[in-house]
């Protein structure tokens, strides 16, 4: 498992800058490419503190379903000005918007 530390945050941050406007990860998705595919809650963690580390664009990043961030109201506000579309139930369209990037 790994740690919330420096290196991992910086790893995490470098595959999140990648993500192109329009497009969406998941948290899953970010943990794989940085080789720690069961430690998406500790992307998330990462992500919350990210503003400490620089300006990047985590609101490219939802969970598995395509929900957004459940306390974060803007979210979904910046994905729509990127041209991201969402279902009618509010997610984002995974088959559609997810990014089919590597890193």
């Amino acid at each position: 498992m790994a740690k919330m530390n420096e290196e991992f945050a910086f790893l995490v941050l470098s595959i999140v800058a990648e993500i192109p406007p329009g497009q969406v990860a998941t948290y899953g998705q970010v943990a794989d490419l940085a080789g720690y595919p069961k430690n998406s809650r500790l992307v998330g963690r990462v992500l919350h503190q990210a503003e400490y580390y620089g300006d990047y664009p985590c609101h490219r990043v939802v969970n598995s379903q395509g929900a957004c961030a459940p306390n974060w109201q803007r979210q979904p506000e910046l994905l729509a000005r990127e041209g991201v579309g969402f279902k009618p139930n509010g997610r984002v369209d995974l088959g559609q918007f997810q990014w089919q990037g590597d890193f």
